[in-house]
């Protein structure tokens, strides 16, 4: 077929305005015959060295040009904005000055007769100190510091006094806790067991808290400490449990289930201590008061017979009675059972890793429970658990610098035990013990009466403490001589104080060396727990010593 290109315009570029002649190779088109299949396929032809211009068709060539477009006029770019600066994120306003209100009010009040001046102010910056703690205008961590920092520069304290309770064994044996726990859920042997609890107790909520509660009453008189108990086994358990049940602490789901359960270990915590001479480390203090100021001692077999009415009932309706006031979100999951079994099978058998963090927790309580023996306190043996998770791997420190938990708990706890100690040995608390003992004395009530206003007033003191042992050693002694000079029976009165040393520690967030632990975890607000403190302090004082007393006087106590 004949070629049927003929002269035609260049091709422009009409959106440019101008009008181009491209220089491209030429193509000539070559279309099959329609008469015949047998003609040559389409070829692409290259001329050279000059290509022959670009050729459209008659009726291309014939369209109309569209007129050219103008290039829209370009403005210069708008200055780009500075970078807006981050907020600063610094204290609140109002907890703050209201935590320096409460300490130049007290510094200023002239000291009472009888009290040093150095007594009185480190009182007004303890309870400076406190009232932070409560209302927060900084973390506690951060409160602490600066009520550290105003005894020191007020000369109040000096440095080595207000940093001496940082060589404390209990705020490194809380802090170690943590660093237990990021173990036991990192290799997944926290989710094991926390499957296999729910997988036996998990069809309710409440006979899931039960199974820990009396867990951990089983092994109280084994394990001397309850910071090793809550921290080093419990903690670790009930957070894995949680967060198995769909209750963390950074999604809004704190109430599902974690909120109740933390606090429902840690108040039982406190009356399975109560409950045997070996469950807390402060009791054998008692026993040992005791015997020097009446001439008689407390034996183990004595104070657990006496405690475990009055104890089984406090284990059965502490938990019953938070889970009315601060009910858990869920309370029943039939299928939870059932779940957690599947969950267990596709687990399949333990890592190494897993078995690696149960040998070592083992190891940890098997040194708890015997170190006695072998002469290891229960710092040295978490210590030890820790090295052995630190040199495996399954820990590595870098996961434990990243414990701002436990650093923060170590920081504010040290420095209140720092300073109540110091108001103990600045006199202050000798002074208020004999202010009481002669109030009460002077009274002229009956003997039932008087011993009862002396148990609210040790009980409830107990909010200047930071340790069990510290409140007995200073306030014990004096209680109970005066409790037996007003008729009190001296045996009775002895064990009354016993029991109330351990339970007095559910008041605050700092009062035993569990609380700091379960606290920690972040699932409670702190005025909620202690509020709810409150609460159950008083459920405790009805239960032993309405009860307890009852009792106490069938096995010929009084």
């Amino acid at each position: 077929m004949a070629s049927t290109a003929s002269a035609a315009s260049p091709l422009t570029c009409h959106h440019l305005g101008v009008r181009l002649r491209p220089h491209l190779p030429s193509f000539s088109l070559r279309r099959r015959s329609t008469s015949s299949l047998s003609s040559k396929p389409i070829s692409l032809s290259h001329s050279h060295p000059l290509p022959k211009p670009l050729t459209l068709s008659p009726a291309a060539a014939a369209r109309r040009l569209l007129p050219p477009v103008a290039a829209a006029p370009t403005s210069p770019p708008a200055p780009a904005s500075p970078p807006a600066k981050p907020a600063l994120q610094g204290a609140a306003i109002k907890p703050l000055l209201a935590s320096i209100a409460t300490g130049l009010i007290i510094w200023l009040i002239p000291a009472p007769a009888g009290v040093a001046r150095n007594a009185w102010q480190l009182l007004a910056v303890f309870l400076a100190t406190i009232v932070g703690i409560i209302t927060q205008p900084l973390p506690l961590g951060a409160v602490a510091l600066l009520g550290l920092g105003a005894a020191v520069l007020t000369r109040t304290l000096t440095f080595a006094a207000a940093f001496s309770a940082f060589g404390d064994p209990i705020p490194w044996l809380i802090a170690l806790a943590f660093f237990f726990a990021r173990g036991f859920i990192k290799t997944g042997l926290g989710n094991r067991v926390a499957y296999a609890f729910v997988s036996a107790f998990g069809g309710s909520t409440l006979g899931l808290g039960y199974s820990l509660v009396f867990a951990e009453a089983f092994l109280a008189p084994a394990i001397p400490s309850v910071s090793a108990r809550a921290g080093g086994i419990f903690l670790p358990l009930v957070k894995s449990l949680c967060e198995a049940c769909g209750s963390r602490t950074d999604d809004g789901t704190e109430r599902k289930l974690g909120s109740w359960l933390m606090l429902t270990c840690f108040q039982t915590s406190v009356i399975s201590s109560a409950m045997f001479l070996t469950a807390m480390a402060a009791n054998p203090l008692a026993a040992n008061l005791t015997a020097s100021t009446i001439g008689e001692g407390i034996g183990w077999t004595l104070w657990a017979k006496a405690a475990i009415v009055p104890g089984l009932l406090s284990l059965v309706l502490v938990p019953l009675v938070l889970y009315v006031i601060y009910p858990p979100e869920v309370k029943s999951s039939p299928d939870a059972p059932r779940l957690a079994k599947e969950k267990l099978a596709t687990m399949g058998p333990m890592s190494k890793e897993e078995k690696i963090m149960g040998g070592t927790l083992l190891l940890t309580v098997g040194l708890w429970i015997f170190g006695g023996m072998l002469s290891v306190d229960a710092v040295s043996a978490a210590i030890l658990g820790l090295s052995v998770l630190l040199i495996t791997g399954v820990v590595t420190w870098k996961e434990c610098l990243a414990e701002s938990v436990a650093w923060d708990t170590l920081t504010w706890f040290a420095a209140l035990i720092a300073m109540a100690g110091y108001l103990n040995k600045y006199g202050l608390i000798a002074w208020f013990s004999e202010t009481v003992v002669k109030f009460v004395g002077g009274l002229g009530l009956s003997w039932q009466l008087s011993f009862g206003v002396l148990v609210l007033l040790y009980f409830y003191s107990h909010y200047f403490f930071a340790s069990g042992a510290a409140h007995i050693g200073a306030m014990f002694t004096a209680f109970l001589s005066v409790s037996s000079a007003l008729g009190t029976p001296p045996l009775f009165a002895a064990m009354v104080l016993s029991f109330l040393s351990n339970l007095m520690g559910g008041l605050t967030h700092y009062g035993i060396g569990s609380a700091p632990v379960f606290y920690g975890a972040g699932y409670v607000p702190l005025a909620q727990w202690w509020g709810y403190g409150f609460v159950i302090s008083v459920v405790n004082i009805i239960i032993w010593l309405g009860a307890g007393g009852f009792w106490w006087k069938m096995i010929g106590l009084w």
